[in-house]
């Protein structure tokens, strides 16, 4: 288990916990009493530092390593019924950007969604989840094979933004984000957005356009990243706790704003620590909100989506 800056305290408390349990498993010394002590300071100490979390802590949080991934929560929820679909057809197939058909009980749903890697290697692989242009094709493709067999749609967002390179510019990565946000926002079938990790500017939006956005509590989504919004304002990037407080990323901050429709809860300590939890919450999730959007017709479907984002941003002075 890795721990981030702020999780020290539980890391210290936690080896104590076991430093006291080998003690009593190769001694006559009774430690119970010493073990539960520690027990309830550890499920204290836990309940505070989750509880007062800062903005750059969140953004942390979202990015820990053991943190799990698109297809960590797709292999949790479809289980053997997922089918990967690859390649955009005109390029490649972009492997930052996954999707595929997959069944929540006995009702079938299109994945797509942004993965990162867990090494070194996997992270290169899968180019540190940032897609390239084919990747967006790829993926509206997926939406629209969706649309043409009345499938519903998921996404999953985590992503640090679109590829920044010079090839995808010379494809058209601007255009083929655009292409996706004008083509979401009229799909005639319901698409459920979640938001997992990290959801950063036009790479996050590319899929994230949804009748329901629901983003996990220590998550966040905005049009850049603390470090760059800091390095932009303060030549510096030592002012990223600074521009994550005013970049207001969080859940809380983007329901508040009602750009975001649910905040769904973590287990304590983040999704790490409990994934089958957070899986099947994320499950359930999915499903209900399925159950709401299936009962309107295609055309109130795209209406109701349209008003929804018509009205973001809105100021009533």
């Amino acid at each position: 288990m890795e721990y981030l800056d702020f999780e020290l305290p539980i890391k210290e408390l936690e080896e104590q916990l076991d430093k006291c349990m080998i003690i009593g498993e190769e001694s006559d010394v009774d430690v119970t009493e010493t073990c539960k002590q520690i027990e309830k300071k550890l499920t204290e100490t836990r309940k505070d530092i989750y509880k007062n979390l800062t903005a750059w802590q969140r953004v942390q949080l979202s990015r820990h390593p053991n943190r799990p991934y698109t297809l960590d929560y797709i292999k949790a929820i479809c289980g053997d019924t997922f089918l990967e679909l690859h390649g955009d057809r005109t390029v490649k197939d972009d492997k930052a950007m996954i999707g595929g058909l997959g069944k929540i009980g006995d009702q079938s749903y299109m994945f797509i969604g942004q993965q990162k890697g867990y090494n070194t290697k996997t992270r290169q692989y899968r180019n540190f989840g940032m897609a390239n242009p084919e990747g967006y094709r790829k993926a509206l493709r997926l939406m629209k094979s969706a649309e043409k067999f009345q499938v519903p749609v998921v996404c999953l967002i985590d992503t640090p933004g679109a590829y920044p390179g010079i090839e995808a510019e010379e494809r058209g990565q601007g255009e083929a984000i655009a292409r996706n946000i004008l083509e979401m926002t009229r799909l005639k079938v319901p698409i459920i957005v979640v938001i997992i990790g990290e959801g950063a500017s036009g790479g996050a939006l590319g899929i994230g356009v949804g009748d329901k956005v629901l983003m996990l509590e220590n998550t966040w989504y905005s049009v850049i990243s603390p470090e760059s919004c800091s390095s932009i304002l303060w030549r510096s990037w030592e002012y990223k706790e600074r521009a994550a407080e005013a970049l207001k990323l969080t859940a809380t901050d983007m329901k508040k704003l009602k750009l975001i429709d649910e905040i769904i809860r973590e287990p304590a300590g983040g999704a790490h620590a409990n994934r089958p939890k957070t899986f099947e919450t994320v499950k359930n999730k999915i499903s209900s909100h399925f159950e709401d959007l299936q009962k309107l017709s295609p055309k109130e479907l795209v209406n109701q989506r349209m008003d929804k984002y018509a009205q973001m941003g809105v100021f009533n002075g």
